[in-house]
């Protein structure tokens, strides 16, 4: 389970810092008057990879709790 979570955490890492990429060059895109992405805003974009990391954060201090209660009861 831990590792699943580890992967886990990686991947919406990774995919929040492309997310955040893109937002950036759709914006630069936009501001030259064309898109990359037509279903979505640049605002969007970074939304949604604010959420990811999110998630990332819950997943770490899920596993520092888990780490710190292990080693408490030793």
């Amino acid at each position: 389970m831990n590792q699943l979570t580890s992967v886990v955490g990686r991947i919406l890492f990774a995919g929040a810092f492309l997310l955040g990429g893109l937002a950036v060059w759709e914006k630069l895109a936009n501001l030259m008057g064309l898109t990359l992405v037509r279903i979505y805003t640049p605002a969007r974009l970074l939304e949604l990879a604010v959420i990811a990391l999110l998630f990332v954060i819950a997943l770490e201090l899920r596993d520092i709790r888990e780490q710190t209660k292990g080693s408490a009861s030793s």
